[in-house]
């Protein structure tokens, strides 16, 4: 990773914070079975991706199903960068990002689904490799996405999901105001809100925590 790329990064896999652990008592969904709105299988969870200045869990790191990428679509939407002529899912980019507001749980069962997202919108996202370093314009491609039939991005980020919305097993429902991920040597310092992070400050996003204790 370059200089740059360091000064730009804010997000972080859990696996890449020694610091950082899932809480006592609550479930390491590592390794648990996704599925979609039809509770299809469409992969499972590798990883927790975290966002450092809020401590907080953002998205679900998702190892694809061979279906997903057997499906051969290509990605939804069009690239960031005007030099890049083709928007296409690569050969080794065989990982999606979901939401934590998105997803939830069956605990006795082990798996994680959406109830928002079908397997050919999971198959026409764009993808990336196992550990990638991951950029704002690769999160609004994720979440136009999987909104493509709600309204614009722009004017749903600052609405919170009302509570009724929520399924009695919803991860925002089973960890309201609890923190589920912990930091050992926190500094609180170091923690300070900007204003980017305002953009996890929509629905997809909203009630939902996976933080750590301080």
């Amino acid at each position: 990773m370059t200089k740059n790329k360091s000064k730009e990064k804010h997000l972080y896999y859990l696996s890449e914070l020694k610091d950082y652990k899932v809480a006592g008592g609550y479930p390491d969904i590592r390794g648990w079975e996704v599925r979609d709105a039809d509770k299809r299988v469409i992969g499972k969870v590798d990883n927790l991706l975290i966002n450092r200045n809020l401590d907080r869990v953002v998205y679900l790191d998702i190892d694809v199903d061979q279906t997903i990428i057997d499906a051969r679509h290509d990605p939804y939407g069009t690239p960031a960068d005007p030099e890049i002529k083709e928007f296409v899912n690569e050969e080794g980019q065989n990982h999606l990002i979901i939401p934590v507001g998105l997803v939830e749980l069956m605990e006795d069962e082990k798996f994680v689904f959406t109830t928002r997202i079908n397997h050919q919108t999971f198959a026409e996202t764009k993808r990336i490799e196992k550990g990638a370093h991951l950029n704002r314009d690769y999160e609004k491609a994720v979440l136009s996405s999987y909104n493509r039939d709600k309204e614009p991005l722009e004017d749903s980020h600052v609405k919170h999901r009302k509570e009724e919305e929520y399924a009695d097993n919803s991860i925002a429902n089973r960890w309201d105001e609890e923190h589920v991920v912990e930091d050992e040597n926190y500094d609180r310092e170091i923690s300070k809100r900007k204003p980017d992070d305002l953009f996890y400050d929509r629905e997809e996003f909203d009630g939902v925590n996976y933080r750590k204790n301080s």
